[in-house]
């Protein structure tokens, strides 16, 4: 069963990243475009010369920027699908497509939106090469701490709902996971390395692209996933699994 969902979640990985892969192509690359000619020119004002390109700009953003999406959509389709196996008639009585969307709607929030909000994307020629380690490391480390709040969250709210129910209990644990959420992001070191002269628009619009992207391979995963696995589990069993 866990196999024959794990196929299903690279399935929809696959649909999910050729519909990223449009969006990236049209709306993203020419925003990488402005901010590699950003770049370039102000290299050039300070007198550096100009580095050898190892690979050509139309490979980067035609077959690389394909291969790379779809990697991680796929890689992603798949532990979706692991989660969903573990959730599933777990947590709720959700039915396949109402738990598909939760763990879509959970992740999005844990792995794209917290972490954001702190450590927003951004473009080429934001962002000093000597600290691209330690912006990675807190960039990783934000993912971490959001998941982890959000699933001890989800576990204090089963918890509190068994006295104080179920609206009581969400609110609850919503309220903590926020706080501690506001509490670590408001700890954890700012990085400010935007160039003074960069454009505000593009940096905006690259960072509204980027979660645009996220938005749809969490969307199509969520939905998509949700439509198979159903179709999965009524084949073999004709109802929901029940709750345990």
């Amino acid at each position: 069963m866990v196999g024959n969902l794990l196929l299903r979640g690279m399935i929809a990985g696959v649909i999910a990243g050729i519909l990223v892969f449009a969006f990236a192509r049209f709306f993203g690359e020419p925003l990488v475009d402005a901010a590699i000619a950003f770049e370039e020119a102000t290299a050039q004002a300070g007198g550096a010369t100009a580095e050898p390109e190892i690979v050509s700009r139309a490979t980067q953003a035609g077959l690389g920027l394909f291969t790379g999406i779809m990697a991680y959509s796929v890689a992603i389709g798949g532990l979706f699908a692991l989660v969903f196996a573990f959730v599933h008639g777990r947590l709720s009585s959700l039915s396949a497509r109402g738990t598909s969307a939760l763990v879509a709607a959970a992740a999005f929030l844990a792995v794209v939106i917290v972490p954001a909000i702190k450590y927003p994307a951004n473009p080429p020629a934001v962002g000093s090469p000597d600290t691209i380690g330690a912006r990675t490391e807190l960039f990783f480390l934000m993912i971490v701490v959001s998941i982890a709040s959000l699933t001890a969250a989800v576990a204090v709210a089963r918890r509190l709902a068994v006295r104080y129910g179920v609206w009581n209990g969400a609110i609850v644990a919503g309220v903590l996971f926020v706080f501690f959420i506001g509490l670590v992001e408001y700890l954890l070191p700012p990085i400010n390395e935007v160039p003074e002269n960069f454009s505000a628009m593009v940096l905006w619009r690259f960072r509204t692209t980027s979660l645009g992207m996220h938005v749809i391979l969490w969307s199509v995963l969520g939905l998509v996933f949700g439509a198979l696995a159903e179709k999965r589990l009524g084949v073999k069993s004709g109802l929901r699994p029940a709750h345990r």
